[in-house]
């Protein structure tokens, strides 16, 4: 067998970190991906579907104008410059040659295939045995969730990879779920004319997140033309001419050209052979400690590790693995002030604890929202304005372990309140800030004087 010092299984933004940086270092770094180099962040995920809101946004603004700045000519919406921008700037064609490129030009030797683990110091890829001296990476991800509703399987559904490969968009749209990927995308088609659909099994729209986030999001949709359902999942799907009949399980039958599964996303980590090295096969997980280690010698970053299904997570357990690697000083993982952003308009970025997960947790809970509109900022943005500003404090230790801003850019306005969940900073340190006057992040100062029991 050939031999390596690290064997990277899965290269989506960690496992392509962990294998460049090691392969820099002078590593012998074997890397194995069976789809394409990067992951779905930047070919089906993150890139692509931030590229098609940002025109939606694009779009919501200029039909805006009337309201704030006079008369503007009829907005015509095209699908084509979005797709073009996507197959040429953001994915290539959807090829990864600049990153096996990139990689092989560090030194390291790239294996297209799946691969999975035959013990502590083997690996096989499509039945080529490989050697591994110092270590073994998993970053597999998580696949779209398919829900066993009955019908399904007899139509052309789409899970997110399908619609961001699309050259135009559907006569008409109707999407199962309604979390942060449904969400987006319903914003998306409908501002550019697609009569959309939503589907969620929850009692409300972003069902992890603070309920006045879901529920203001539901009303922001309903506002631009999008049919919500709340409360009620789909039971069956049905050929229907040309497209699909979904039946609710109330008796609605909601009818579309296409249908677009979001219902989450799961990992297997039985399938990339965690079970040789003591993994349990019904495992939804790979079990990881503070150093991202599953058992000495393997260690796994991003999806299957069940922290976040989010790139940056992806990215702080790669840097955690270099350092535990290669001996050097760092702190350990730790997620208390995990963030999280939904890319709709309003966005919804979000820190740490809800206040449901805090008065699980916690013995006193104070909680301080300010509706976005009341600020400054908020008041003169006007159209487009919804939102607010929730802290969620740990009352006995003085600090905040979450919150919530949801507004114009408010992933960008996270930020602040990101730093003060991570450093714990003591509530008195922040209310004796100056908060820039008028910012819409100066509303964190009145959510402040808000945070009662």
């Amino acid at each position: 067998m050939e031999t390596f010092d690290i064997a990277v299984i899965g290269l989506g933004p960690g496992g392509e970190h962990v294998a460049n940086t090691l392969a820099e270092r002078g590593l012998r770094v074997l890397g194995v991906e069976r789809d394409l180099f990067g992951g779905e962040c930047p070919y089906w995920g993150c890139i692509p579907s931030k590229m098609m809101v940002r025109a939606a946004d694009a779009l919501a603004e200029a039909r805006r104008v009337p309201q704030l700045a006079g008369t503007v000519g009829e907005v015509v919406p095209q699908w084509t410059p979005v797709a073009t921008r996507i197959r040429d700037e953001a994915t290539d064609n959807w090829n990864d040659h600049v990153a096996v490129d990139r990689f092989v030009g560090k030194g390291g030797v790239f294996v297209r295939g799946t691969g999975r683990i035959v013990s502590r110091h083997e690996v096989e890829v499509d039945g080529v045995h490989y050697a591994v001296t110092r270590g073994i990476i998993v970053g597999t991800g998580a696949k779209a969730v398919i829900p066993p509703i009955p019908g399904l399987d007899t139509v052309d559904y789409w899970t997110n990879r399908q619609f961001v490969t699309q050259p135009a968009l559907p006569a008409s749209l109707v999407i199962l779920g309604g979390g942060a990927i449904g969400c987006e995308f319903a914003q998306v088609a409908a501002r550019f004319g697609v009569p959309v659909t939503l589907v969620e099994a929850a009692p409300r729209l972003l069902a992890l997140e603070e309920p006045e986030a879901g529920d203001t999001l539901a009303g922001v949709l309903r506002a631009e033309g999008v049919t919500v359902h709340v409360g009620v999942g789909a039971s069956r799907v049905d050929p229907d001419g040309s497209g699909v009949a979904v039946t609710l399980a109330d008796g609605t039958i909601v009818r579309a050209e296409r249908i677009l599964v979001a219902t989450g996303r799961r990992s297997d980590p039985s399938a990339v052979g965690l079970t040789a090295v003591g993994v349990d096969v019904t495992a939804r997980v790979a079990p990881v400690d503070d150093r991202c280690r599953v058992t000495e010698g393997v260690w796994a970053v991003g999806d299957v590790t069940g922290k976040g299904a989010f790139t940056h997570v992806a990215m702080y357990q790669a840097g955690i693995v270099i350092r535990d690697i290669l001996g050097e000083e760092g702190p350990p993982a730790s997620y208390h002030a995990l963030p999280r952003v939904t890319f709709n308009d309003p966005a919804i970025g979000a820190v740490g604890l809800t206040e449901a997960q805090a008065r699980e947790q916690l013995s006193e809970v104070a909680v301080g929202l300010t509706p976005l509109g009341s600020t400054t900022m908020g008041w003169i943005h006007k159209v487009g304005n919804e939102g607010f500003i929730k802290l969620v404090a740990d009352k006995q230790a003085g600090v905040l372990v979450g919150a919530t801003v949801m507004g114009p850019a408010g992933g960008e306005t996270l930020g602040a309140l990101s730093v003060a969940v991570h450093a714990r900073v003591p509530l008195s340190q922040l209310r004796s800030m100056i908060y820039a006057y008028p910012t819409l992040h100066r509303g964190i100062e009145d959510a402040l004087t808000r945070l009662g029991g």
